[in-house]
């Protein structure tokens, strides 16, 4: 599936600050904010997002255009660990899924999921990392 679009929901929201962000913000385009219904996790001092059934789990995050897709994921997939150069199974993989835009239309963008077990972590049960974050960026 070829998605245009990409739902960052943790270090790479745009009030976070990350340094991947000059990389983002030169080959995507920021649209605005968005949801994806899932529950999230810390995971360490990052966080980890994983699908759900229910209409109440919901997790924000912020919605881009791909400007150059294959650049911007090839980053990407580096940067979450999910290539062949990483041990399987990987802690993140990348998928095409429904994201709701603000205005409550929906698209395909591309997110990445935790890709293990969540029974010892933590969730966040608001649904948005950044509100956990109570240390300097």
């Amino acid at each position: 599936m070829q998605a245009n679009y990409l739902f960052v929901y943790g270090t790479l929201r745009r009030a976070y600050k990350h340094s991947l962000l000059k990389a983002l913000n030169e080959y995507a385009i920021f649209i605005s904010e968005a949801t994806f219904q899932g529950i999230l996790f810390l995971v360490d001092n990052y966080p980890g997002a994983i699908e759900s059934n229910n209409l109440n789990d919901i997790v924000y995050g912020d919605i881009y255009f791909l400007k150059d897709t294959k650049k911007v994921l090839t980053i990407l997939d580096e940067y979450e660990e999910c290539t062949a150069a990483h041990n399987s199974p990987t802690e993140y993989i990348r998928c095409a899924r429904l994201i709701k835009l603000n205005y409550k239309s929906s698209i395909k963008a591309w997110i990445y999921l935790y890709n293990h077990s969540t029974d010892d972590l933590i969730r966040i049960k608001n649904g948005d990392y950044l509100t956990t974050l109570v240390y300097p960026r």
